[in-house]
């Protein structure tokens, strides 16, 4: 794939992360970059630039003597990495490091063309910065975060390499790579942007997008089991509400069930007057998590749509300082590097995908309780009734991970805490939001994975595949592939890991 010509959109990243797709520099992006470089070394030779000739942040009172300006780059790298708790992910990284290039591919930054081929080579290698979660307050940039992939392109670092960590000067030496050197303001365009948040950020909308999509499914999936009425979902109740979401919803809702056999017609069951009893036994309208799945999975789906505008804009921004145009012959000190666009719309996933997985417990709830459903044996148990369980203990984690979904979505927007000796005294936090996000989406894979068993048990013992709609039929048929019927009781913990991996797989 040619980047550096036009804007990367979710699709173009979602291919380069997943697809093996190998990376092209446009011969435009690398002309910019050179032409970016050589203006500000000769901009700044006789003038105050920031990060060139001064210190960082609250250093930058103090000029720097010409034959100092290097190793004021080298030691800007050291001293910022930093990092603490786990590594992040091999995928969270090589999107962090994707991220970055797409940004210093604009031209803005002042960097050497080197750092642009180097960052190529290794994402074309398979070989991505090791960056830990802890160390970025998201106002300088994620300056922590980023030091960790700088260090690793001057070859003091660690990569990722086939699931292993190693040195990334072992790491080059075995691809015959070289590490990069410093010209000018290679430290500072590196570490000095909001592409740890992005990069994390996109790959929290591409799996949040795919939990809602499940979402549809297995709601639909959960109509079709009850026999509930078409109207809830129909073209004509949510074109009367003029949220785009809600429409779309219904509408996926109303295409997997198109055919079925078994969805129930009210205009037939209620609006016939034949019906003479005083007590019905069927419900009227079915519970909230059933019936008002397109208003729910609706306002979530419009919060994912305008999420992923503003960090794909944010993706394809000049995103540090100070930027470098060469258009106007100038160079611009401000804060394009403060992430609160990013930190803003993680929060929003994260409280909206906690409220997808409150549905789906709440779904799992309505299958597993048979006095609410009336139709299905106490936690759906195929074995004998009071001799085994059925999945009444994954319930147990349903519910306390869907607990833990709550405490995370704490908004971390409105978290901020002034550092750097008050030199950055409003931070947005956007990497702790992304990465809080990402485990909030994580927990919802977990449950999205028990509510599927559930309902896949529920088929088994109505047998009512036949009478399933065309999708709803085929989608069956895959999960069972992959999804053993639980009639024994058995450790389930292995199972459970299995389907959560089916799940970030699939493309339903």
């Amino acid at each position: 794939m040619i980047i550096g010509h036009d804007k990367l959109t979710l699709l173009d990243f979602e291919d380069l992360l997943f697809k093996g797709s190998k990376i092209e520099l446009s011969q435009i992006a690398t002309e910019k970059v050179s032409a970016s470089h050589y203006f500000l070394k000769e901009f700044s030779k006789d003038k105050i630039i920031y990060g060139i000739n001064t210190g960082f942040g609250p250093m930058a009172q103090y000029r720097i003597a010409d034959d100092e300006r290097i190793q004021l780059q080298y030691n800007l790298i050291r001293s910022h990495c930093s990092g603490s708790g786990e590594p992040l992910s091999e995928l969270q990284s090589k999107a962090i490091l994707i991220s970055r290039l797409n940004t210093l591919l604009l031209g803005y930054s002042g960097i050497h063309e080197d750092a642009i081929q180097l960052m190529t080579k290794m994402v074309n290698a398979g070989l991505y910065p090791v960056i830990y979660q802890h160390g970025g307050v998201g106002a300088s940039g994620d300056l922590v975060q980023l030091a960790h992939v700088a260090l690793a392109l001057i070859g003091e670092g660690e990569v990722w390499s086939d699931g292993k960590i190693i040195s990334s000067k072992e790491a080059f030496d075995a691809h015959q790579i070289s590490s990069l050197q410093v010209y000018i303001r290679e430290g500072l365009a590196l570490m000095n942007g909001t592409s740890a948040m992005t990069g994390i950020g996109i790959i929290n909308l591409i799996y949040a997008k795919k939990l809602v999509r499940l979402s549809i499914i297995t709601s639909s999936l959960i109509n079709e089991l009850l026999g509930a009425y078409e109207d809830h979902f129909s073209v004509e109740l949510n074109r009367t509400k003029l949220h785009k979401g809600q429409q779309q919803v219904a509408k996926e809702m109303l295409d997997i069930l198109s055919d079925s056999g078994l969805i129930k017609h009210r205009k037939e069951h209620l609006y016939n007057g034949k019906l003479t009893e005083e007590v019905f036994e069927e419900k009227v309208q079915e519970y909230y998590s059933i019936r008002c799945v397109p208003q729910i999975v609706g306002a979530i789906l419009d919060t994912l749509n305008y999420a992923a505008d503003v960090v794909i804009d944010e993706l394809n921004s000049a995103n540090d300082n100070p930027i470098i145009d060469v258009l106007s012959q100038n160079v611009y000190h401000g804060g394009n590097f403060h992430g609160d666009y990013v930190s803003l719309e993680m929060d929003k996933i994260k409280i909206a995908i906690t409220k997808l997985s409150m549905l789906m417990e709440r779904q799992l709830n309505y299958l597993l309780n048979d006095k609410l459903n009336g139709k299905l044996p106490p936690f759906i148990n195929l074995g004998k009734l009071g001799f085994n369980f059925g999945i009444q203990g994954m319930q147990f984690t349903a519910t306390s991970t869907v607990a833990e979904n709550q405490s995370l979505s704490y908004p971390n927007y409105v978290h901020s805490i002034p550092n750097n000796n008050d030199n950055q005294d409003i931070v947005s936090m956007g990497a702790n939001s992304a990465l809080m996000t990402a485990n909030v989406i994580e927990n919802t894979f977990e449950i999205c994975s028990i509510q599927l068993l559930a309902v896949l048990q529920a088929i088994d013992y109505l047998g009512i595949q036949d009478k399933m709609s065309t999708f709803n039929k085929a989608f069956y048929k895959t999960c069972r592939v992959t999804i053993p019927k639980v009639t024994e009781d058995k450790p389930s913990f292995v199972l459970l890991r299995e389907i959560k991996n089916f799940l970030k797989k699939s493309t339903f």
